[in-house]
């Protein structure tokens, strides 16, 4: 049996939702190419900020107006001088080449994935 598997309970706890990138900005402090973003999570949980490294990929002007799907109850992350307060998710390629997991059409900012 493998020891990474979760329980169901373990996957409940993880709270993914939708939410549309607002804005978006370079982010020249991270260790590693990266852009800060501001992210509308609808009426519920307003904006959350996220840092992302998805500059391989997409440009600021691609982001502008994309749903995304983000882990929005881990703790806070410091990042540099950044307060990150959502993970945003994405298939993680060679060479780190991420490529953003979304929905297939747009939806209600703040749904949950389940």
């Amino acid at each position: 049996m493998d020891k990474n598997l979760i329980t169901w309970k373990d996957f409940e706890k993880v709270e993914m939702r939708v939410g549309t990138i607002t804005e978006v900005s370079d982010f020249p402090e991270a260790r590693n190419p990266a852009y800060q973003l501001m992210i509308d999570f609808g009426p519920e949980m307003g904006i959350l900020k996220s840092s992302a490294q998805i500059t391989k990929r997409y440009s600021k002007d691609d982001l502008i107006n994309r749903q995304i799907i983000a882990v929005v109850n881990f703790p806070k992350k410091q990042i540099a001088n950044f307060m990150s307060e959502c993970l945003v998710l994405g298939s993680v390629g060679a060479g780190n080449d991420i490529v953003l997991l979304q929905p297939e059409t747009k939806v209600q900012n703040g749904l949950r994935i389940g």
